[in-house]
Order: C-alpha cells, then structure tokens, then sequence
C-alpha cells in the first residue's frame, strides 16, 4: 500500500467513527478542509460514495460501513505491530550485531560476555572477530569497535578501552637457549613469530623510545593470523612474538611466558565502541556501551 493510499484511509477511518470533521481532523493533526478533500480524492479514486454529509451530521453509507469493518482489523493490526516496537526502544532486546577487531574480542568481550547475557537475557549477540575496518552500515552492524584514531569522523564514537599497550614475550626455554634482548634492535638475532594482516601486510614491530614510535623490522620461522596459534607456539618456546599486553597478562602473571623490553613498549590509541549517527539507538546497544564503559572504568581502578 503506497502513503497516500494509506493517509486516506486513515482519514476515512476518523472521519467515520468520529461522524464529525472538525474532531476526525483535530485527532489526525490537519486541517478540516484538508480532510475533506482528501477524503473528496478518496471516493473519486474508489469510485464509490463512502459518508453522506449534511450541515449537521456525517455517516457512513452503505458501502462506507463494510469498507470501515474490512479496515478496523487492519489498523488495529497495524497499531499492535507499531506498538510492539515499544519494547526494543525501552527495554533491551532483541538481535545486537558488532564487528570487533581481535585483540579486543579476546581481551575485553571474552571475559564479560557471561556477565552482560546474564544481566541481559532478552538481548541476542553476534560478534564478528575481524581486523578489517569492516563499514558497520553496508554490511548492517549496529556497531563495531575499533582503535578510537581509525573511527570515521561521522561515528559516535565511545572509549571503552584505556590506552593500548603491548608486550614483547616469550617462554622462559627460548630465552634460555637463545638469550634476552636488551634493545629492540637486538631482535634481528631472535625468530620472531609475526602476524600477517587481512591486507596482506604483515604487522610491524613497534616501540617507543624518547617520548617517539619507531618500528623494528623482524623475522622468523613462522607467519600466523590467528592469536591461538600464537599463544600455542610461543609457549612451546618457538619464538618471540609481540602482542597486546591484555591478552598476555595472566599467562605472564603465571610465568608460562616472559616479558623483554618492558621499557620499550609501545602505547597505542585506545579503543572505542562507534556507530553511526544517522541511526536511532537501540536499547540493547545503549546497554552494552554502558556495561563496556563501567567495565572500562572498573578495569582502570585496578
């Protein structure tokens, strides 16, 4: 059904049960002469009188009742449907779809999605691990999270993350038999296990010395894209490898892995939770930008 036909009907609707111009176009917000004439418009393109008018009254004929009984059972499923969206934008529910870059989907969704299903049970989650920056509107995301200086400038964009740190580590048996740098440069004698990025490239070594970044070129032995498979190769003592300092801590806590050139770490960005500013905000999302950012704030005071 087109808008006009429907805003006729709708008119038609008023007019009938309200039997009074005046009151049908006060409860659709429009003029009373506006009404009339859409309701002239109506019946010349049905080709049937609908109301008989009189300087007193308005009433339905004939063939205006039954067009108004077919009607009512459509509007008042109409209203239902409309009225069942209520709950999606005062209550959080329903499907919430984000694409995550990696190191965050480990680190900081993986230990908190339990916690946040369970407060909300009525939200269903799809999370998409994915370094591309991924355009969250063409391929229908409701939001994603990304390092907060590569969010396009017409996001909202939400830290959830402090400042990004990484580490370069590796198992107490590598350094053992192969030695501990003492300078980044020092790591053109290890076998360095890097990453290679959906662009194809690989990951640059970086770290900070002077209050400046620079970058290390490395190599080694083996080439991954999947954290697990570096965290596995690492601990059989395999290499050196940098990543992000969240997803090592509790293995370094454990002394399974070792950290070398603490002072040389590198500090990133932080990273955000963005959408796009041309949407209406669903419940569900509000809910997880305010889990996130009191997660944020709780992993700060630590």
């Amino acid at each position: 059904m087109r808008g006009t036909e429907f805003g006729e009907l709708s008119a038609f609707i008023a007019v009938a049960e309200q039997r009074n111009f005046t009151r049908a176009a006060k409860q659709l917000g429009i003029s009373p002469a506006t009404l009339s004439e859409t309701i002239r418009n109506l019946e010349e393109r049905l080709g049937v009188r609908l109301l008989n008018r009189t300087t007193r009254s308005v009433a339905p004929t004939e063939a205006g009742e039954t067009l108004l009984g077919r009607l009512r059972p459509v509007i008042d499923d109409y209203e239902a449907a409309i009225d069942s969206l209520n709950a999606f934008r005062e209550k959080p529910a329903g499907l919430l779809r984000i694409t995550v870059a990696p190191p965050v989907a480990q680190a900081v969704l993986g230990p908190v999605l339990g916690t946040f299903l369970a407060q909300y049970p009525d939200i269903r989650l799809e999370i998409s691990s994915d370094s591309a920056n991924v355009d969250i509107v063409a391929q229908q995301f409701d939001a994603g999270i990304r390092m907060g200086d590569r969010v396009d400038r017409d996001m909202i964009a939400v830290r959830v993350t402090d400042e990004w740190r990484s580490a370069v580590v590796a198992a107490p048996a590598y350094l053992a038999a192969r030695g501990t740098p003492k300078h980044p440069d020092d790591l053109t004698a290890h076998n360095c296990i890097r990453i290679r990025l959906p662009s194809g490239a690989l990951m640059p070594w970086y770290f900070r010395g002077n209050d400046k970044m620079f970058d290390i070129r490395v190599s080694g032995s083996l080439i991954v894209n999947d954290g697990n498979l570096i965290r596995s190769a690492l601990l059989d003592g395999v290499g050196l490898a940098q990543l992000p300092l969240a997803l090592v801590a509790e293995v370094l806590k454990s002394g399974r892995l070792v950290e070398v050139l603490q002072e040389w770490r590198p500090v990133s960005a932080p990273f955000a939770l963005y959408y796009s500013s041309r949407r209406q905000t669903p419940a569900a999302l509000k809910a997880l930008i305010d889990f996130l950012r009191k997660d944020q704030r709780s992993r700060a005071s630590r």
